[in-house]
């Protein structure tokens, strides 16, 4: 899945950054869209990320690129790896300003843990 965001005033910091915790918050709601998608009428919930390193910063007005692809599903849970680059309409080479993997586990209403493969 591929989606796209636009850095706005109340995504900065106080230096005129973006935040890092608006990135996870996208990097984390993007994901869950994939997964999803991918797994309709289920429930889920985020159980952890792999590596948190904000490898660039990021500007006001900038359009950053998200790439999310599922890598690996195991009996109650699924991981996608996230990249994040900043997209410029005048290059053809993105610049990754982030990466990490993200594991879902599906709940159920209880908030217990159920297979993937369960009706």
């Amino acid at each position: 899945m591929t989606s796209y965001k636009l850095v706005m005033p109340e995504d900065m910091n106080h230096y005129g950054f973006l935040f890092g915790g608006k990135l996870l918050m996208w990097v984390d709601e993007l994901a869950w869209i994939a997964v999803s998608n991918d797994y309709p009428g289920f429930q889920f919930v985020t159980i952890g990320m792999n590596q948190v390193e904000f490898k660039k910063s990021v500007h006001l007005k900038s359009v950053l690129r998200f790439e999310i692809e599922r890598i690996r599903e195991g009996n109650t849970s699924v991981t996608y790896t996230v990249c994040v680059f900043k997209h410029d309409m005048s290059q053809a080479e993105q610049e990754q300003i982030f990466r990490t993997d993200i594991t879902f586990v599906r709940v159920d209403e209880n908030s217990k843990k159920i297979s993937l493969h369960e009706k």
